[in-house]
């Protein structure tokens, strides 16, 4: 039974994963990106409500005096 020649194998698989290498990078390259997003300067209005002159208290129903 002859023998199999594996020879050439490791310079066939080296080759092709130079090949695949250098087209996925080609593929990758010729994509365009969006550029980075760029920083919205947002101002936050200030209203005036009503309850924010007055002093409030909330009173929860634990907080009540016992009764």
């Amino acid at each position: 039974m002859p023998q199999l020649d594996t020879s050439t194998w490791f310079i066939t698989i080296v080759s092709s994963m130079i090949t695949l290498f250098i087209l996925f990078q080609l593929k990758i390259s010729s994509q365009t990106f969006p550029a980075a997003p760029s920083q919205k300067i947002m101002t936050t209005e200030k209203t005036k409500n009503p309850w924010e002159s007055k002093w409030t208290k909330i009173y929860l129903p634990l907080s009540l005096p016992q009764q």
